[in-house]
């Protein structure tokens, strides 16, 4: 069995956790947990997910940031956590229900024959939420387009954020030089997975716009992401494939 770990981050997700919580926990996959990193939301979000875990203390836990300090370094944090907990394998995934939980067991499957599975709305089978507005629809090809042709990234849908990475596969990564702390967090993580010659595949998702609440993309954000892409070039100009990865990942 695979030990599958998923790292929620949070900020005003109040409403959105139990069922997705639920929803996890349904699946066919027994020793799933949920690692929910909680900034500080003024929604009771944090408090909320304690409730959660007292109640399924093997299932959910709980880490409690001091502010609202980013996608990127919750997401690093959560990696972190979720690889010294002994997981094999460490999903990501938004709490809006914008990526269908259902997804899940088909990652795992193909991690067989890879180091890290994206959810893509870009290749065929892929489809965007059909109530997106075309202005919305053309920033977020822009935005792929854009990051792929500055970077040369191989997959299509770098800027997505459901994925699941086999335990060594972070752990063969700097995250510690993963510094993005925005939406491009996604870009950065694809362009040094994509670096160290890991093996990535994409699987066609729908992508859902969320059921509750806002979203969290502002222009600033926008503006960062595009300034950021061109500083990843510099960061990680060093970085080169790790010898025989393939050949030296165990399997899970």
């Amino acid at each position: 069995m695979h030990r599958l770990t998923i790292v929620v981050p949070t900020y005003n997700e109040a409403d959105n956790l139990p069922a997705l919580a639920a929803e996890l926990w349904a699946l066919p996959i027994p020793q799933l947990k949920i690692l929910v990193v909680d900034d500080a939301s003024p929604d009771g979000t944090g408090e909320l997910a304690e409730r959660l875990a007292s109640g399924q203390p093997e299932r959910l836990t709980v880490i409690h940031r001091e502010g609202k300090l980013g996608l990127g370094s919750a997401y690093v944090t959560g990696f972190k956590a979720a690889i010294e907990d002994g997981a094999q394998a460490v999903g990501q995934m938004d709490a809006d229900f914008s990526h269908a939980p259902s997804y899940l067991p088909g990652f795992i499957e193909k991690l067989d024959d890879a180091d890290a599975v994206f959810g893509s709305r870009y290749i065929q089978g892929g489809q965007l939420d059909e109530n997106w507005g075309i202005g919305r629809v053309l920033l977020s090809w822009f935005g792929n387009a854009y990051a792929r042709a500055i970077l040369r990234l191989n997959v299509l849908d770098s800027t997505g954020g459901y994925r699941v990475w086999r335990r060594e596969t972070l752990m063969g990564m700097p995250l510690d030089r993963v510094k993005s702390n925005g939406y491009v967090f996604q870009v950065e993580m694809a362009f040094v997975a994509q670096r160290l010659g890991y093996r990535l595949h994409e699987m066609p998702i729908y992508f859902e716009d969320r059921r509750i609440g806002r979203s969290k993309m502002t222009l600033r954000i926008q503006i960062e992401a595009a300034l950021r892409v061109w500083q990843l070039l510099v960061l990680h100009r060093n970085l080169s494939k790790i010898k025989k990865v393939h050949e030296d990942t165990p399997q899970i």
